[in-house]
């Protein structure tokens, strides 16, 4: 395994981080378990969770996600030698079950959520406490078309800054991320960190992959200059950089072929013939298609932890062997003539 540094801090976390959200949804406490040790074993000392899993979320399985985590922590009582990140949900019209749908940015909602969070985990402190999405309306989860909407901007970013600041001094967290931000938010965080209002974002939580570059617009280069880490979320497109959803197939008890008309991010025109052109190319080098797209997000400079989810151990398996692939620069030119071919065509 290969670590690297989170952000400004002094904590290394493994190039692969195990994300967690199927667990409680498509795979058991049994099965979330036996991916903890095998990831563990293989030298992956980092792990992301958030309240809302599993996904797709629902009443029912809330929080499942964090209590098969918590399980798996009292039995092998491996908590200091783990990186635990956790997230609090913003406002969601959607999650009319969290907090009785009023779940916001603010105290009293940053202090519940963090307080079920440590109960389900069985822990005293969270690592890397991350904002789920923003709280105002902005371009994210995929969104376009940027429209002005201060007055459903919610709960203003220094006060919740000021609760978080609050939370780490009390011991309860150690750091903070954003995920799901755009270049102004973060920027807006990181300015009102410096003038001490609130803990400075060692982390910003995106998607980005072969299929979704559009991190490198404009956060790449805050991401470098100010020494905040990119922890890669859909690194492989909601697996479709596997090529297993390639010429109409649905696997049986594939994520997409059970769930497929709620995630149609991956699924546009533009990204299952990109998805081709980079299965092709995978193979023409004798590459895995799936261990070559994660190579590639391994890959980039502004990138400090890529976050794999898999439902079976052999997928693991195989996505944490990315590590220990370098990509020759002829092919990586030939990624580069794709991408102008299909530039960014899974926002």
């Amino acid at each position: 395994m290969k670590y690297r540094q989170l952000g400004q801090t002094d904590i290394q976390v493994s190039l692969i981080c195990l994300g967690s959200m199927t667990w409680g949804q498509q795979n058991s406490e049994q099965d979330a378990h036996a991916q903890l040790d095998f990831a563990v074993d293989a030298g992956v000392n980092f792990i992301d969770t958030a309240e809302i899993y599993p996904v797709p979320p629902t009443a029912e399985t809330q929080g499942l996600t964090e209590l098969y985590i918590g399980s798996w922590l009292k039995r092998q009582q491996k908590r200091d030698q783990l990186v635990i990140a956790g997230k609090v949900a913003a406002r969601a019209d959607w999650l009319p079950y969290l907090r009785s749908g009023m779940a916001r940015l603010d105290r009293a909602n940053i202090e519940a959520a963090l307080d079920a969070s440590l109960k389900r985990l069985q822990c005293d402190y969270i690592d890397l406490y991350q904002l789920h999405w923003p709280e105002r309306d902005s371009n994210y989860f995929g969104q376009l078309n940027y429209y002005h909407a201060p007055d459903k901007d919610g709960v203003p970013i220094v006060e919740t800054l000021g609760v978080l600041a609050d939370l780490v001094k009390a011991g309860k967290i150690r750091h903070v991320g954003v995920c799901n931000e755009t270049a102004w938010g973060l920027g807006e965080y990181l300015k009102l960190a410096g003038r001490k209002h609130g803990p400075r974002p060692v982390s910003i939580q995106n998607p980005y992959s072969l299929l979704n570059r559009s991190f490198e617009i404009g956060l790449a280069e805050i991401a470098h200059r100010e020494d905040v880490s990119l922890l890669a979320y859909s690194p492989l497109g909601f697996g479709r950089l596997s090529g297993k959803y390639l010429q109409n197939k649905n696997p049986a008890d594939a994520r997409l072929s059970i769930f497929g008309e709620r995630y149609q991010r991956y699924s546009t025109d533009a990204g299952i013939r990109a998805t081709a052109d980079y299965v092709n190319l995978a193979l023409e080098y004798g590459l895995d298609p799936a261990q070559m797209a994660l190579a590639y997000v391994n890959s980039r400079p502004f990138l400090t932890s890529t976050i794999i989810g898999a439902t079976t151990l052999e997928q693991l398996k195989n996505n944490i062997a990315s590590v220990d692939i370098e990509l020759p620069k002829d092919l990586l030119r030939k990624i580069e003539k794709i991408h102008i071919k299909y530039p960014y065509p899974c926002p």
